[in-house]
């Protein structure tokens, strides 16, 4: 029993690391990097399309992985991409409906989500040969990964390019969320680098290579194992 408890506890912690850092669907993987890009010029778009990215991963992930013993290996593929394609219609109506501000700023990378790598990747390679709740959690941690990225480089971009933070945070959480919005400096006009996709590709690469650069501290700075030596005793007969 406590063998159970120990197996899960290592997956989970694997699972987590797994998705928030070592194997990061946009800093690693470099998977869906269309919409990370064209859409995150203010925190509350990278946010809202983070939130809606990583609903269809779990949603598509529980569903792969609780219909994988009856779908033919053959047909595997068109079956996985009308789950996504299903959840994707579930999201984008509920938004359509309760978040229409921000339904129509994010436009048409919503049902773009179906193309998305990261979730038929994840699809693929995980939910279709692990239990439904690692499953699960595979897809909680992969999308809140990709939701950090996008809320950090959306960040980023609102700041250079209007100076502000959280603006139009009305649009994804109501009314009062509008006093969140912050202006750190006042600028005449945006800064369009900034704002457009090449600004997104620069502070992107900026965003890796903090994160490379970290690893490569980590590792020159993990405790290294000790060597063992095996002493041989040699004698004369």
């Amino acid at each position: 029993m406590s063998n159970d408890v120990n197996v899960n506890t290592n997956t989970y912690k694997e699972l987590t690391w797994q998705g928030l850092w070592n194997n990061n669907p946009a800093l690693v993987q470099l998977l869906g990097l269309c919409p990370l890009l064209a859409v995150t010029a203010t925190v509350t778009n990278a946010l809202g399309l983070g939130l809606a990215t990583l609903l269809v991963l779990v949603g598509s992930n529980i569903t792969v992985s609780l219909v994988r013993e009856f779908v033919p290996k053959e047909i595997r593929i068109p079956v996985f991409v009308m789950v996504i394609a299903t959840f994707v219609t579930v999201i984008q109506l509920l938004m359509n409906a309760y978040v229409y501000g921000l339904y129509q700023a994010l436009g048409i990378f919503i049902p773009l989500i179906v193309t998305n790598c990261a979730i038929i990747g994840r699809a693929e390679a995980y939910a279709s040969k692990n239990p439904w709740h690692h499953a699960a959690f595979d897809g909680l941690m992969m999308g809140l990964g990709f939701t950090l990225v996008l809320v950090l480089l959306g960040g980023i971009r609102e700041v250079l390019g209007n100076g502000t933070l959280f603006d139009g945070a009305n649009l994804l959480l109501g009314e009062w969320a509008a006093d969140l919005r912050v202006e750190l400096f006042s600028v005449d006009y945006p800064l369009l680098l900034a704002i457009l996709p090449p600004g997104a590709f620069i502070v992107m690469g900026f965003i890796i290579a903090g994160k490379n650069w970290i690893d490569h501290y980590r590792a020159a700075h993990a405790e290294k194992p000790e060597k063992q030596v095996t002493r041989a005793r040699v004698t004369s007969q």
